[in-house]
């Protein structure tokens, strides 16, 4: 998943630790495609050049992957403390030394303040949408402070893009900016705005799991571990005060809560009790590291061998399920990363399709749903430069997955319980498992 999270410090609309605060001010905001081009830039304080993402771009030549650039990048006169997100890095800009998670964590809500107002993080949903996003900047950070971070007060003091107020704004001449104070920051839930009302009241949560993890040749496992998150959709009239509890809540002992919930109460009880936010949010991340609590779904086979003469290799690869607890793999892809000089690859797919990008040197067999009646497999030859000595290391294969109905821990919602309404609400949960950076080595 590789994304940083604040677990000590809550962002909500002002409530800082006070000495973090002083310290940590935003000076100037980037956004850079994946081509690495520069398309959105806003300063708090003084200008900054562009000149000053020079430092970034060296160190995402560095980096093989976007992943892999350094998220805190040292400059004679800056910080460069940046995330990547759908394709997008966030480089912000910090002229003293800050606690690097307190700007992170920040990054990550423009992200998901933009998914949250456009439906998607893009590039091009941000440059059609440049004013709104010029104006939530403003409202998110006061010169370079956070300020209000949370997305019922932010919709209150920019309404949200539609097609008919678009063209209303069009007309008049009006903005999407609001006339009167959001009620959320006068109440002691700044979160939840006062008088809400559905006609369907419902509460969905999401539980997503990712799986970073490392295996060797033999298909032993070396590195694991699991990063999920809880994601809720919570639609209800009035006040609730919601109970969501586990059936084994002692798998999360490294959490991370939406400002919203009581955590006294996690501590004493284990169950997570809150006043949620109106719509979606995040209600809480967590990271489980120990190695025996991690189960890996697949294994592969694997055996890619260069020759000393004749400038060919050879590649054979089974992918078959192991772990899965009855549920079906699906959106299987591998990805192998070649050395320089393969020139091209000969290769037969018992299941999906394969393609060699001889330019970047990555092969991605697309293998789709695994069916374990007959174990996918791909093989053949490999076609070297001529006289280049052979390649001193064999390359990473990288997985990636997708497992509906399955949250790999082993962790189930228990029950969900409302108190302060009389109404009866529509509740579900969702499971979903996916590969975070699952690597096989050769």
């Amino acid at each position: 998943m590789n994304r940083w999270k604040v677990s000590d410090c809550h962002i909500a609309n002002g409530e800082y630790c006070l000495k973090t605060l002083i310290k940590t001010a935003v000076y100037s905001l980037f956004l850079i495609n994946n081509a690495g081009d520069l398309f959105l830039e806003k300063h708090w304080k003084s200008v900054i050049s562009r000149s000053v993402c020079d430092y970034f771009f060296e160190a995402r030549e560095k980096a093989v992957e976007p992943d892999n650039v350094p998220p805190v990048i040292r400059t004679p006169h800056h910080y460069l403390i940046n995330i990547y997100r759908e394709k997008i890095f966030f480089v912000s800009v910090i002229q003293t030394e800050v606690p690097p998670l307190f700007v992170i964590e920040f990054l990550h809500r423009v992200a998901e303040t933009f998914q949250d107002y456009f439906g998607e993080c893009s590039e091009t949903t941000i440059k059609d949408n440049v004013v709104i996003v010029y104006e939530l900047l403003e409202e998110m950070l006061d010169n370079g402070f956070p300020l209000a971070t949370e997305s019922n007060i932010l919709k209150e003091l920019i309404r949200p893009p539609t097609i008919l107020r678009t063209m209303v704004n069009t007309i008049t001449g009006s903005s999407n900016v609001g006339e009167t104070l959001p009620t959320g920051q006068l109440s002691t839930i700044p979160w939840r705005r006062a008088g809400v009302k559905y006609t369907n009241n419902e509460a969905y949560f999401d539980v997503v799991e990712e799986i970073d993890a490392i295996l060797d040749k033999s298909g032993t496992t070396v590195f694991a571990e699991i990063q999920g998150v809880i994601d809720a959709c919570v639609k209800l009239s009035g006040m609730p005060d919601l109970t969501l509890s586990f059936m084994n809540p002692r798998l999360l002992d490294d959490v991370s809560f939406h400002p919203c919930v009581r955590y006294k109460r996690w501590e004493s009880e284990r169950v997570i009790s809150f006043i949620p936010p109106d719509g979606n949010f995040q209600l809480m991340s967590y990271h489980i590291s120990a190695q025996n609590l991690v189960a890996i779904p697949v294994y592969v086979k694997q055996n890619i061998s260069f020759f000393e003469t004749g400038s060919s290799g050879r590649l054979d690869i089974t992918v078959g399920p192991k772990q899965t607890m009855g549920k079906t793999v699906e959106c299987l892809v591998v990805t192998v990363h070649m050395p320089k000089v393969v020139l091209s690859a000969n290769l037969n797919a018992t299941q999906g399709t394969y393609n060699y990008d001889p330019v970047t040197k990555i092969l991605v067999w697309d293998i789709g749903k695994l069916n374990s009646q007959k174990l996918p497999n791909l093989k053949g030859s490999l076609s070297l430069q001529s006289g280049a000595p052979k390649p001193e290391e064999n390359p990473s294969l990288n997985i990636d997955l997708k497992i509906q109905q399955l949250a790999i821990s082993g962790l189930k919602v228990n029950r969900l319980d409302m108190y302060g309404e009389k109404y009866k609400p529509f509740k579900g949960v969702k499971y979903v498992t996916k590969a975070g950076k699952f690597q096989v080595r050769t």
